[in-house]
């Protein structure tokens, strides 16, 4: 087959792939099980693409990963997810042990399924699956500690969870780890703790190289933003750290720091972590065989699915939030809430590529899981959210705000969008008390642009140009935000009601 024949084929099927992701939301149905489905559709149960390789997609998928994880830190509040960074972390780490010791006892108890395959499903299903939580979650105005503990937990728990597969296909396989459960604890984490000083080190160095180099278009930004977060991955893999660790934890850096063209930045992230989400699906369901699945198979996923939800799931929660002291509502949303998606077909690809005993049967367990429960859950959020009184309206309607740089003058000039909802629709210009010498120098309002005058009202929709010195411009969003969400009562709030 010619590049040109394969280049048309894959531009269809991303077309393709995008319509039925649009079709999907207007019935409420995720997007991921919509790109899933269209790989079954064109694998050997559908029009007879036939995909065997476990190792390339183990490849592929890992790479998908990196790139969605990286997504996923450049579109991340830091300011939003520092206070509950622990909830997070603890999350990502004591939970995710947890679940494996419950799910693997389930399974070799009652599931009656060998040990190593046992321990390998509860290692397996233990990540939350990072694509599915950023592109589900955004989508409801959660709290912030709630959506920060998801979005932290499901971009930290890929590094560990990774680490203990490949110790249990080992395992599983006749190699114990050198210095037994202490030894394999000790690697871990200090693999864990390496990759997350590296992805550190490597944003920062990030921010310091991009600000001071000014690019000749503004489209080179994302590029090379999204470029350093990927080495991150690369250079923590060559060093034996956590690749994705340092990925995640750069891309974060990066995208919170003060870099220029935030806003491209950020849309550029999304449109690649979309690529890769859709990519990788249908590539998982070209791999995946369904006219082969047995009923024993089918019932074992659900049962696993079954028991991972609703009890295993819930224990870890309970075990890492209480210490925080997070309400039981804010808990049992954080247990439905854990979304597994792409990460654990991923993970059970791992023990396929080795060749290890029963492990087509661990994937078939798995496809099932994912597919049933993921098509449970995510359409059910929104409203088990509201049924437990979660629904935060003012986590929905912050401003948009991005930054143009006037080299070399120490100026910027923001870009300020009001959306619907935001409460600095029907506040003047002369209520914003802006810092000094900030000025709004321009409002576009539909086809329509004017200067602004003290008594202009603004209305939502309006863009708003500002020129602000480059020493007061994070005042200046925290006053913008203040506002869109306060109004007129932000000028006697505290500062630190601001972000909520």
């Amino acid at each position: 087959m010619s590049l040109d024949l394969l280049l048309l084929i894959g531009a269809v099927v991303v077309l393709v792939a995008v319509v039925a992701a649009r079709l999907g939301a207007t019935f409420g149905m995720p997007g991921l099980l919509v790109f899933l489905g269209l790989g079954l559709l064109l694998g050997s149960s559908g029009l007879g693409i036939e995909f065997k390789n476990a190792s390339l997609a183990h490849d592929l998928g890992f790479a998908a990963l990196v790139l969605i994880l990286a997504e996923g830190g450049l579109t991340t509040s830091w300011k939003n997810m520092r206070p509950y960074l622990g909830l997070a972390g603890v999350l990502a780490t004591v939970g995710v042990g947890v679940s494996i010791a419950l799910v693997g006892a389930f399974g070799y108890y009652l599931l009656h399924l060998p040990r190593a395959v046992a321990v390998l499903l509860g290692a397996v299903t233990a990540p939350t699956d990072a694509a599915a939580v950023f592109s589900v979650l955004r989508g409801l105005p959660l709290p912030h500690r709630v959506r920060a503990a998801l979005e932290g937990e499901s971009g930290f728990n890929d590094a560990p969870t990774v680490l203990l597969v490949a110790a249990g296909t080992n395992y599983a396989m006749g190699v114990a780890p050198a210095g037994g459960v202490i030894g394999l604890g000790g690697l871990i984490l200090g693999e864990l703790v390496g990759g997350l000083v590296l992805g550190a080190a490597v944003g920062l160095m990030g921010l310091w190289v991009l600000r001071r180099i000014a690019l000749p278009t503004s489209g080179l930004y994302p590029i090379a933003a999204f470029g350093w977060a990927v080495a991150a991955y690369g250079l923590g893999v060559q060093l034996h750290l956590s690749g994705f660790a340092a990925v995640y934890v750069c891309a974060v850096v990066l995208g919170n720091g003060r870099l220029p063209h935030r806003h491209a930045i950020r849309s550029f992230a999304e449109g690649i972590g979309e690529i890769a989400q859709i990519g990788l699906f249908i590539m998982l369901g070209l791999l995946a065989k369904p006219a082969g699945l047995t009923w024993n198979a089918v019932i074992e996923g659900v049962l696993a699915g079954l028991f991972l939800t609703l009890v295993a799931r819930p224990l870890s929660v309970m075990a890492c939030a209480t210490w925080f002291k997070v309400p039981w509502r804010e808990q049992a949303f954080l247990s439905w809430a854990g979304l597994r998606g792409a990460v654990p077909i991923i993970l059970a690809t791992v023990p396929l590529a080795a060749g290890t005993t029963d492990s087509a049967l661990l994937f078939d367990l798995v496809f099932v899981f994912v597919v049933v429960f993921t098509a449970i859950q995510a359409p059910s959020l929104g409203w088990v959210a509201r049924r437990l009184g979660l629904i935060d309206p003012l986590a929905a309607i912050d401003v948009d705000v991005e930054v143009a740089p006037l080299e070399n003058h120490h100026a910027d000039v923001l870009r300020v969008t009001i959306p619907p909802g935001s409460r600095l629709a029907g506040i003047s210009v002369r209520e914003l008390f802006l810092p000094p010498n900030v000025v709004v120098s321009l409002i576009v309002r539909g086809e329509d642009s004017f200067a602004a005058e003290g008594d202009t009202i603004l209305r939502a929709g309006d863009d708003l140009m500002i020129v602000t010195p480059a020493d007061v411009r994070d005042d200046v969003e925290e006053r913008f935000i203040a506002l869109g969400r306060w109004g007129r009562l932000a000028r006697w709030r505290p500062r630190s009601h601001h972000h909520r």
